[in-house]
């Protein structure tokens, strides 16, 4: 197998839903389409962003499907992996392997906090049972399971891992990463508002959640950085940081669905436990976007 070689930016979309909680295939397929207009070089299903955890199997097969019909080819669908079981996971990875997904991000660990022996074979079976490119997701902040850099030098000989998205929140890692495995893995950043950091030490790409509200902003970035324009990007990227805060929460769903809502790009209902933002939580979020607004660079516009 010959690695992939993703790179760029891969929204970590958003699963549309009615008003009564039901997929909203329509609203899914419809933001999709705007973000791959928009200059998008891939996405993923169902993360935590797209609330995975509220989903059944079934239900996150289905959203896979509506991205693969709504991509048309036009850029490789990821089905994230997030179940609480290997076993699970191995229904999951039959299941979106039938309907043709281009490859997976997988979780080492959701709930039950792994040690590194544990965590690496969960991903090794994950990655042999696809027998199609893997993205493995380290987010130790949230999930408390870190695959270290020596932890990935162990997973090298293993063909199907072709990349990392490292949501440490400690930048250091990514040179930690470079260092050890050189260039082994595509290495994507998962923390939105270290987007510019990460790119500026090596990152192929981007884990964007703002940037599905503002795809075309967000690739402007990458491309600016990887052009070497990087007072450019700075002014680009400062202008989104206020935004880019905002992935970085316990309500990150509610945080940006309300983007979209404003943005005028996606509605807000979510699956509770979830609820909308209400009183000052909300006006904060509100002041922050209309702001962004106000200010958007006109040259960097994502046409809706």
């Amino acid at each position: 197998m010959s690695n992939p070689r993703w790179q760029g930016i891969f929204p970590a979309i958003t699963t549309k839903f009615h008003a009564d909680e039901r997929i909203d295939a329509e609203g899914t397929a419809k933001h999709i389409d705007f973000q791959i207009r928009n200059g998008i070089h891939g996405l993923v299903t169902c993360g935590s962003l797209g609330e995975a955890s509220t989903l059944t199997l079934e239900e996150k097969l289905e959203v896979a499907r509506i991205a693969l019909e709504a991509s048309a080819g036009r850029v490789p669908v990821l089905a994230n992996v997030s179940e609480t079981s290997t076993r699970e996971a191995l229904r999951y990875i039959d299941g979106a392997n039938k309907l043709g997904v281009a490859g997976y991000m997988v979780m080492p660990s959701v709930i039950y906090v792994a040690d590194a022996r544990e965590a690496m074979l969960n991903v090794r079976t994950m990655a042999e049972a696809a027998q199609k490119p893997v993205m493995v997701y380290n987010n130790p902040v949230a999930y408390r399971v870190d695959l270290k850099p020596e932890h990935m030098v162990e997973l090298a000989d293993c063909e199907w891992i072709v990349a990392i998205k490292e949501s440490t929140d400690n930048i250091r890692r990514i040179t930690d990463l470079r260092n050890t495995v050189g260039d082994r893995y595509q290495l994507f950043l998962g923390v939105d508002d270290l987007a510019y950091e990460g790119l500026a030490l090596g990152c192929d790409g981007l884990l964007a959640g703002v940037g599905c509200a503002f795809p075309r902003e967000t690739v402007a970035l990458y491309d600016l950085m990887k052009a070497g324009q990087f007072a450019e990007a700075l002014k680009l990227y400062q202008w989104m940081t206020p935004m880019l805060h905002l992935d970085v929460s316990t309500k990150l769903v509610q945080n940006l669905k309300l983007i979209d809502l404003l943005v005028g790009v996606g509605t807000e209902h979510m699956r509770r436990p979830r609820l909308p933002l209400v009183g000052e939580e909300r006006a904060a979020i509100e002041a922050i976007v209309g702001k962004a607004l106000a200010t958007r660079p006109a040259q960097y516009r994502s046409v809706a």
